[in-house]
This record gives structure tokens, sequence and C-alpha cells, in this order.
């Protein structure tokens, strides 16, 4: 799946100011082709992911490491589950911190194992890797459809019966920012929609 004239021509004036850098552009063409890649067909489930990355990736749509480190947060400290009823304990080996980078803003030790141990890659040593636009992607979708980040799957919030861009917010965080979220949703929706 790639762009058509159609599809920048509406986001290019609405979300980038009438104008896609080079870089924004093949980030834009990398989601879609994770999208094709992982089944996701969908144009609510594409639009959303899209208006996903252009939210957490500040508009670049590279994947990128989160502002700040995650200082403000105890992801952005050395902890991991392990106290028991949830809570979190300190953690020497590796000496990395998991704060967020991607296309989706990967977070905590966890969630870097898991997604780690389903790509076949030790993310735990080299959370860098995250930021690598094809495992950024991976990690992306496999999250979304699977429900890996929150609990919350993609196919919960678009079935043949519902559209829900504000509630789709919870797969990856609660409901911060769902309704401006929703926003460029619907406008890269309008854009994947066959303009005959």
């Amino acid at each position: 799946m790639a762009g058509s004239k159609h599809f920048y021509d509406t986001i290019r004036p609405v979300l980038f100011n009438g104008s896609i850098s080079s870089k924004q552009f093949e980030g834009t063409e990398a989601t879609l082709k994770a999208c094709a890649d992982g089944g996701v067909t969908d144009p609510r489930s594409v639009a959303y992911i899209l208006a996903t990355v252009y939210h957490e990736c500040a508009k670049t749509m590279q994947p990128i490491e989160e502002y700040g480190k995650g200082a403000a947060y105890d992801y952005g400290k050395q902890l991991k589950m392990g106290g028991g009823k949830g809570k979190r304990v300190a953690y020497e080996t590796p000496p990395q911190l998991y704060y967020g980078r991607g296309y989706v803003q990967l977070t905590w030790y966890e969630n870097y194992e898991v997604q780690g141990k389903r790509l076949g890659i030790d993310l735990l040593n080299h959370p860098e890797l995250a930021l690598q636009p094809s495992v950024a992607g991976i990690i992306m979708i496999n999250g979304m459809i699977r429900g890996d980040f929150t609990g919350r799957k993609l196919g919960q919030f678009f079935t043949p019966t519902l559209t829900d861009y504000v509630g789709a917010r919870k797969i990856i965080n609660g409901q911060d920012k769902a309704g401006l979220i929703a926003g460029y949703a619907h406008t890269f929706f309008a854009a994947l929609a066959d303009p005959k």
C-alpha cells in the first residue's frame, strides 16, 4: 500500500501546513507499508494507526525517542515488575532505561522484553533498535492488533457496526488526547477514501 496523490493532497494542507518533508513522506509510506505487511486493510484502522504515529512522533512520522526520556515517570527509572501486587522493584542489568521509543512510544521494561521476544531481537540490551522503522512498525502493528500495550485491540473499536476513533486511544494510552487524535484519524480516513 502506498499513498496516492489524493491521499497526500488531502493530508498536506490539514496536517502538515501545506508541505510534507521527505522524512515525513518516508515515515508515512513506512507506516502504510507496515499496515499492509501486518494485514491491516480496514481503512478506519489504517487511519487510526497513521493518526497515532502522527501524534506520538510529534508530526515527524519517524520513530523517535520520547522527549525528556521519561525522566518524570517511573518507566524512565530502572524499575520493573516483581514486587508483588503490581509493585515495581529496581533492576541493575541491563543498565538501560525503557522510556518511549518508536512509532507508539514503547515504554517499560516488560514491554521491551515482550516485543523483543516476539521479534527475536534483544530489545532489553538494545532498546535503541525500537527506533528502526522496520522494527518500530512491527511493534506498532502487532501491539495494536494483539492488544499488547493495554489489553485493548483495534478490532474492539473498528467492527462492522462500530467506528470508535475516540475509544481507540485506549489501545495506546487511556484517553490521553483521545479527541485530538480522533480528529487526525478522520483526516487520514478521508485521505484514504477513493476520490471517485
